[in-house]
């Protein structure tokens, strides 16, 4: 009985450490999965930097990657739009060609100081002049809308053009650079009477799939008007004018050198520059002599008045 009860004690303690362990280890293999999906977002998004950083921009331009905050895409809404996390504070300008390692994906349509929002070329209102990448023959592709092709408009019939041909920017329009991919010509065909061929092309992107994409901009918008980079500043030395000289402190006042400091202050200030001594004017010589006879008259007074006292004195007796 005692060996029935000592084993089925150890069976228990057996299952429930084996219980503890199952616990743990579901905890360490949901880390794991955790861990291993973070990893794997990461290798996605190193391989999409990559692939954008791989995007050579052509001469005289140059290249700011942006990451897509928010999607306005689809029947309801008004443009063809996204909105990407750079604005005016990173340089952004309307009107700045947008790409992305496959091709063209629009331009900028507004700014703000911290994000900005970029027309897509299947938008109805964008259209971009190109030309073919074989047969150079050039025409405007214009946006259809959500989750349709592209038409590339004014191309005359008879115009040379094939089926999976490459449409690239031409650059007339002084937007985008020239020779950017931006289309696949997908049918080629007749529109009655018109002057013109019906041509349909897919972009080379897919608009729901994009996270991050590149802004191009010309070198020579950083450079000053004159097309020369600006000359770093030279330091000016400083200009010594003379002062003027000090005038004489008035009588019964103290010279800032001459009064103590008062308890807990430090040494006084060093006194101000001696002053250069003026010659005094000197007085006219006309001037001088009516004081002069002044004075003598008033020392002459005493000695009238003397010999005044002696005569009546005299005179009296």
């Amino acid at each position: 009985m005692n060996e029935q009860v000592s084993s089925f004690w150890t069976r228990y303690l057996y299952f429930v450490g084996i219980r503890q362990q199952n616990d743990q280890l579901r905890l360490e293999l949901d880390a794991a999965k955790l861990e291993l999906s973070g990893l794997r977002e990461n290798a996605s998004e190193v391989v999409r930097l990559r692939q954008l950083l791989s995007l050579t921009p052509p001469v005289d331009w140059t290249r700011l990657g942006a990451r897509i905050i928010s999607h306005r895409l689809g029947p309801n809404a008004a443009l063809e739009t996204f909105l990407i996390d750079k604005g005016s504070a990173h340089g952004v300008t309307v009107n700045a060609p947008v790409v992305s390692p496959d091709g063209v994906v629009g331009r900028v349509l507004r700014i703000s100081p911290t994000a900005a929002t970029i027309l897509l070329i299947t938008d109805p209102n964008s259209h971009i002049p190109v030309v073919s990448q074989k047969n150079r023959t050039q025409g405007l592709v214009k946006g259809e809308g959500p989750s349709k092709e592209l038409t590339l408009q004014y191309v005359p019939q008879g115009a040379p053009i094939e089926e999976g041909e490459i449409l690239v920017t031409s650059g007339l329009e002084e937007i985008f650079p020239k020779g950017l991919p931006i289309a696949r010509v997908t049918s080629i065909g007749r529109s009655g009477s018109s002057l013109f061929q019906l041509i349909h092309a897919q972009p080379l992107f897919s608009p729901r799939q994009l996270e991050e994409v590149g802004l191009l901009f010309r070198t020579t918008d950083l450079q000053t008007p004159g097309g020369a980079a600006p000359a770093p500043a030279q330091p000016v030395s400083p200009v010594v004018t003379p002062q003027a000289p000090l005038a004489k402190p008035a009588k019964g006042l103290k010279s800032p050198a001459a009064i103590p400091p008062a308890p807990g202050q430090g040494a006084p200030l060093p006194p101000p520059p001696a002053a250069v001594p003026t010659p005094a004017p000197q007085p006219a010589p006309a001037a001088a002599k009516p004081a002069e006879a002044a004075k003598k008259r008033d020392a002459a007074k005493p000695d009238a008045e003397k010999k005044h006292r002696k005569t009546v004195r005299t005179t009296g007796q």
